[in-house]
């Protein structure tokens, strides 16, 4: 198990200064560069859609601009589609180096480009690390596991790429950071629930705001409103959580769900 003190926490934290290039994906996107904001100044659109699927890729090997291409724009896309649009992002970017130069931030390998990740903060990313470093810590450090996740719960503005939601080579991307967000949303409220019932109530409804079938929320929820004394109110938790399962899913809750539920009503 990995071991984090404050100092590190406080690190990570403060670590959107040491970056050249700062990316809002969550809820809005955004770019500031050395302090100032660039997002108005792109021309075309193809510029924004192939910056953004640079960021999805940025973890993947250095990809053929063919194949981008074909996952950008299928059949309209052409060779000049893309030329024109990564001289645009250079341009934006790094308005100083000529058309030929070594860029900071795209990374050509032959006719492979990949954004090069060393001089970008990205909430996006970001998050998921805070979310890796509180469910790293949440069993024997909970202190910081909950300073973890208020972080990444903080950084959620949003959907990913919002502009892009009817976009297929986002939907991925946008999916796994909802899982994450929801993730450590439903983890601190569990790290919440005996001390902070309330906090602990409000964050599941937060999660439910989300995904409405998200079973885990539910279950604290129900707890919550025990520990409050409130089981009416547990019991409205359950029905509710069962209305949704079966309206969305046809299916009944989970059997974990359902025992609580029965130690409830026996209560």
């Amino acid at each position: 198990m990995i071991k984090f003190d404050d100092s590190h926490i406080e690190k990570l934290l403060n670590s959107k200064e040491r970056k050249d290039l700062i990316v809002y994906t969550l809820g809005r996107f955004n770019l500031v560069l050395d302090g100032v904001e660039v997002s108005d100044n792109w021309g075309r659109d193809k510029a924004i859609q192939l910056f953004q699927f640079f960021l999805i890729s940025r973890n993947r090997m250095a990809l053929h601009k063919e194949l981008i291409i074909d996952r950008l724009w299928e059949d309209i896309g052409t060779d000049q589609h893309f030329k024109v649009a990564l001289h645009e992002i250079k341009k934006i970017l790094e308005p100083k180096t000529n058309a030929r130069g070594v860029t900071k931030y795209v990374q050509r390998q032959g006719s492979s480009y990949k954004l090069n990740m060393d001089h970008v903060w990205l909430d996006s990313e970001k998050l998921k690390s805070f979310v890796e470093i509180g469910n790293n810590l949440e069993a024997d450090q909970s202190e910081l596991a909950i300073i973890a996740f208020q972080s990444a719960i903080k950084l959620y503005q949003g959907v990913f790429l919002p502009n892009r939601i009817y976009e297929d080579w986002t939907s991925g991307e946008r999916e796994h950071i909802q899982s994450l967000a929801l993730n450590a949303i439903v983890s601190l409220s569990e790290l919440l629930l005996r001390d902070q019932t309330k906090e602990s109530i409000r964050l599941t409804e937060e999660a439910l705001n989300i995904d409405p079938t998200w079973e885990e929320a539910y279950r604290i929820q129900m707890m919550a409103h025990m520990i409050n004394g409130n089981r009416p109110q547990a019991i409205r938790s359950f029905n509710r959580c069962k209305k949704v399962l079966d309206e969305e899913f046809g299916i009944e809750p989970l059997p974990v769900t359902l025992n609580l539920f029965k130690s409830i009503k026996t209560t």
